[in-house]
């Protein structure tokens, strides 16, 4: 019987290209909040907008009711469809700060995934999707 822990996530090549895939995507939203002129939108100076890139790791504070929940509002954090979805609505209805908030929001989860920090799975923080992170368990 093989008794070897499954850890999830990916490897090789394709985490490579995942990693490189979020730091593609942080340059391109971060481009696009230069262009938008996203700090003047948001009455910010360059400096004051590290704690708003910053905010989303606010949902690791979730951890704290246990993995499974901590999982769940991270993943809702970290994954491109709320930003996505309320920039869209933003830019035709809202102005011009909800959607620099949603670019720095893709920015912050275009970050994360360029220095290995995936969505998680409930087992703890340190499986994600693009592998284990941190000290390797026994």
């Amino acid at each position: 019987m093989n008794t070897e822990v499954m850890r999830p996530g990916v490897a090789g090549a394709p985490r490579i290209l995942l990693r490189l895939e979020g730091l593609a995507v942080l340059a391109v939203a971060l481009l696009a909040f230069v262009a938008f002129d996203g700090a003047a939108a948001l009455g910010l100076r360059w400096w004051a907008l590290i704690p708003v890139f910053l905010a989303p790791d606010l949902s690791m504070l979730a951890y704290l009711a246990g993995p499974r929940i901590g999982a769940i509002v991270y993943n809702a954090a970290h994954s491109y469809v709320a930003p996505l979805v309320i920039g869209a609505l933003a830019f035709h209805a809202l102005g011009r700060a909800p959607v620099a908030l949603c670019l720095l929001w893709i920015a912050h989860i275009g970050f994360d995934r360029a220095l290995g920090y995936g969505l998680k799975y409930a087992s703890g923080f340190g499986d994600t999707h693009l592998g284990s992170i941190g000290r390797r368990r026994t």
